[in-house]
């Protein structure tokens, strides 16, 4: 009986831990290129892209997997060793890529009337957006921002790109989800809020690197 008893539950535990690793090998995903990646990323069913729009302007929001970032930095040295290494080293944080437009196009295109105007746009999206842009958990714990980077194109694409760093330690991963707040930029839209998904995060897709 006793031995009857420990095979059956040998068995039993072996079937759980078989049941989890499938359940999350299917819930992250696994793409052969960064393109792949990118149309999976583009469909706002899979919660990684985020859009609204209000008074005239467009706002949205892409979670960007680290694997994109480390594919930006591998570029032709790609090794095991060097992917591990980048991808411990961007794991440290959440990468928020913030799209905002009107009319299609950039916002310094179409939203100053005047120098002055465009002076203070300018000044506000290099230098203040981390006093506009807030990211905190389910019980008001704000997550300080690490950095942002506003790369002025002079026209060239159709939206203003802003992309901020979060820390991912002080996320709780117990939580169903993070708000990601954008104050009024001067806009007329009042405050606009996105809510991120933990389990996004928790189960970002990734790249097939292949050496």
């Amino acid at each position: 009986m006793e031995n009857r008893f420990a095979i059956a539950k040998k068995t039993l535990c072996c079937v759980f831990l078989l049941s989890v690793f499938l359940f999350i090998s299917c819930k992250q995903k696994t793409f052969n290129t960064e393109d792949e990646l990118l149309e999976y990323l583009k469909v706002e069913e899979n919660g990684y892209l985020q859009h609204k729009a209000v008074n005239g302007y467009n706002f949205t929001l892409l979670y960007k997997p680290i694997d994109l970032i480390v594919n930006q930095e591998l570029k032709d040295n790609v090794t095991s060793p060097k992917i591990h290494s980048l991808r411990n080293k961007y794991n440290e944080f959440m990468y928020l890529n913030l799209s905002i437009s009107k009319n299609n196009k950039e916002l310094l295109s179409t939203v100053p009337k005047n120098e002055n105007d465009f002076g203070a746009l300018v000044n506000q999206l290099s230098f203040e957006m981390n006093e506009k842009v807030h990211l905190y958990t389910q019980s008001k714990d704000t997550l300080d921002m690490i950095d942002f980077i506003y790369p002025r194109l002079y026209g060239m694409s159709k939206a203003t790109n802003i992309m901020f760093v979060f820390p991912r330690s002080k996320m709780d991963k117990k939580n169903e989800y993070l708000n990601f707040t954008i104050s009024d930029l001067g806009f007329n839209t009042g405050e606009i809020k996105f809510k991120i998904p933990i389990d996004i995060i928790n189960n970002e897709p990734q790249l097939t690197f292949k050496n």
